[in-house]
Parts: structure tokens; sequence; C-alpha cells
């Protein structure tokens, strides 16, 4: 796999995770202490090569990204759903334990912060998807998450992560009616 861009995660480990995977340079951001210099070399880096922010799915990793995201607005994002980061021993939780297919599936699937107009997506329509407000609502939203390729969010946060990687009404219909059908044929 050949990435030009430098990916930002959050320590060794996951440095060692993605050299195996795919040989791509990182820049470790030493968890959730991001300081003013890691941020500057990502800014530097972004400005060179481009960066892909690449964290845990977790609360230290969903922060890293934001603090990354306010400062760094153009970075690209990548994102493994949880249940492919979790130790074969299930005391842990991060890209080092993600396998190398999963890593490169991700790191294939990048979004980038587009620019233009944003489709705006009714809280009406998540609503009648059962992605907010139902009882399944939190099942379906990491399903589609998975799908999509976007993190696993809450309501709120998938709304806020479709518009912003401008994925509207119409490619969210398509992705519930192909998980529609896996879970039919199931």
């Amino acid at each position: 796999m050949n990435i030009k861009e430098i990916i930002v995660v959050e320590g060794k480990s996951d440095t060692i995770a993605i050299k195996r995977a795919t040989g791509a340079d990182t820049i470790e951001t030493n968890g959730s202490a991001i300081d003013e210099s890691t941020l500057k070399r990502i800014q530097h880096a972004q400005n060179t090569r481009g960066v892909i922010v690449f964290t845990d799915p977790d609360f230290p990793g969903r922060r890293i990204r934001a603090i990354i995201e306010e400062r760094i607005p153009e970075v690209k994002h990548a994102f493994l759903h949880k249940s492919k980061t979790i130790a074969k021993n299930g005391q842990g939780l991060g890209i080092e334990h993600a396998r190398d297919e999963d890593i490169r599936e991700a790191l294939s699937a990048v979004y980038s912060k587009a620019s233009g107009e944003v489709e705006e997506i009714p809280l009406a329509f998540l609503l009648d998807q059962k992605l907010i407000g139902h009882p399944e609502a939190k099942k379906r939203r990491d399903q589609v998450s998975d799908y999509l390729q976007i993190g696993q969010v809450n309501g709120k946060g998938l709304k806020k992560r479709l518009e912003m990687f401008h994925i509207g009404q119409q490619q969210l219909t398509e992705a519930l009616l192909v998980l529609q059908k896996e879970n039919d044929d199931e």
C-alpha cells in the first residue's frame, strides 16, 4: 500500500502496526497529551505531504482528532470500528490490536472535510430511519458508521459527521438499503 500522507497515531504501538500493515510514516501524539510542538509537526506535515488522522475509537482518540481538526481542519480522517481494535485477550482497545487488512481497509477509505455546499440531513430523516430516538438506534448507527467508515458516533455526532464529509441523504439511504439486505440475508 502506497500512502503519501503522514499518518497521525497515538503511540509507538500504533506506529508499529501501521508500519507492519502499510509501511507509511507516522507522527505520534503520545496519547491525549498532544502538545504545541506536536501540533506544529502535524501542521508542517500537512503543508508538505498531507496528514491522515487515525486514532483509536475511544474518548481519548476522539479528543485528539478534535484538537487536530480544530487547529488543522484540512486533515484527512481514517476510522476503524471499535470491534476491529479489541485486543485478543479483551483487555485493550486500539489501532495496535487491529489486523493488517483492517488497517489497510480503513486507510483506503479516507475522508477529508469537504468544502462547498453541505447537504443538511434533517433530524426527521434520521428519526424516520431509526438512527436516533429509537431503541435500535445505537446498533443501526454503529452499522451505518462502520459501512460508511466514518467512525462510531452518537446521534448528534452522526449528523455532524455525515455533513462534515458531505455524505448526503441519498448516499445514506443507499447504505441503509445495503445494510438492510445484509441483515435480511442473515
